[in-house]
């Protein structure tokens, strides 16, 4: 596999790359690259064959948008490239850029129809195109219906304004609601969900997955290595590296436990046996599970987008995914096993029955 192993996102016709690459590091923020370094990083996946770039409004407080837009116009790559970008926070009150309490405006961030063409506008002066690719949900605001959703961002696709949509971070009722209506009344609808989906964050697999498979929707994985914990920086009793996961971050403390150690330890001895890196072999099993369409990467050096590529590279034989599944394995309820083989021979009179997509 390279990146030009191309496969369409979800029961759609977008051709993307099976890597994506993340911008969240570009520009002024406390994992960023200023221009030059985020510059070199664009041509080197560029360079690599990769076509699918990835931002959002907030990162970096807009800049990251700026600064993708300024290397797709300088490259004038923009029909090649797979450009998505996404709405939903409030700049004003959201953790990825300068927070404060109360003073913002409401409408400026949220599902709604007033936000999403606000959004949609300042994103496309920022990206120097008429036109998004792909464009997300960020994050669902708990209150906008979803026939709303729907709705503007089906407009958006008929007015040419976007190409297709995409769900992240959203229960998995709302996803399978979105792309049911849509069917129902045969307006474009949701073609991907992004999630946050590793060895050591499965719990998606309960509901999301056999949502988006349903509802024909491609998986992107976003942090498939765990902010870093995946790529084995991270000692057991000794947390105190320099990475995203020490000091403030989006994830707290909240992967330095037994269970992800105990994870992190059979990554690394089938790693080991591989004569690979564990990052390289975290995002190959990442890749190889069902429904994944293509999976986020960043990168702060040109060294970790070369080694994220390599990934690419790595066929792991069903006895090592067998023990990387076993020791993942996520604790579901009992609700979510019912689609699980061992439920199945019991309702088919011990038979193994596949359902379709799988």
């Amino acid at each position: 596999m390279s990146l030009t192993d191309f496969r369409t996102l979800g029961r759609s016709g977008l051709v993307v790359s099976p890597l994506a690459l993340g911008t969240m590091t570009f520009g002024s923020n406390a994992w960023g690259t200023d221009e030059g370094l985020s510059r070199t990083i664009f041509n080197a996946y560029r360079d690599a064959g990769g076509n699918f770039i990835d931002t959002a409004d907030i990162y970096s407080g807009g800049e990251s948008e700026t600064l993708v837009g300024r290397f797709i116009a300088e490259s004038g790559t923009r029909d090649d490239i797979v450009l998505a970008t996404k709405f939903a926070f409030n700049g004003s009150t959201s953790p990825l850029t300068q927070t404060q309490a109360g003073g913002g405006n409401p409408n400026a961030g949220g599902a709604g129809a007033k936000n999403i063409h606000r959004a949609l506008d300042a994103s496309l002066k920022r990206l120097r195109t008429d036109y998004i690719d792909l464009y997300w949900m960020h994050i669902w605001d708990g209150v906008t219906p979803v026939e709303e959703i729907v709705q503007t961002l089906g407009d958006l696709v008929r007015a040419g304004k976007i190409r297709y949509f995409g769900l992240s971070d959203m229960p998995a009722w709302l996803a399978m609601k979105a792309a049911t209506i849509a069917t129902e009344r045969r307006v474009p609808g949701p073609i991907a969900m992004q999630l946050e989906y590793s060895l050591v964050a499965r719990d998606v697999e309960s509901e999301h997955l056999p949502a988006a498979r349903e509802g024909g929707m491609g998986i992107m994985p976003w942090s498939p290595l765990a902010g870093g914990f995946l790529t084995g920086k991270y000692k057991r009793g000794n947390t105190s590296d320099t990475g995203r996961l020490s000091g403030a971050n989006p994830f707290g403390d909240s992967k330095f436990v037994d269970r992800n150690w105990d994870i992190l330890d059979v990554l690394q001895a089938v790693a080991d046996e591989l004569e690979r890196p564990a990052a390289q072999v975290a995002l190959a099993w990442t890749l190889a599970r069902p429904g994944v369409a293509s999976t986020l990467i960043g990168a702060r050096t040109v060294a970790q987008l070369d080694s994220n590529i390599a990934s690419t590279d790595i066929r792991l034989t069903a006895e090592q995914m067998q023990r990387l599944d076993a020791t993942s394995e996520p604790t579901l309820g009992f609700s979510a096993s019912l689609a699980q083989p061992f439920i199945r021979r019991m309702i088919f009179g011990g038979y193994d029955v596949t359902g379709w997509g799988e």
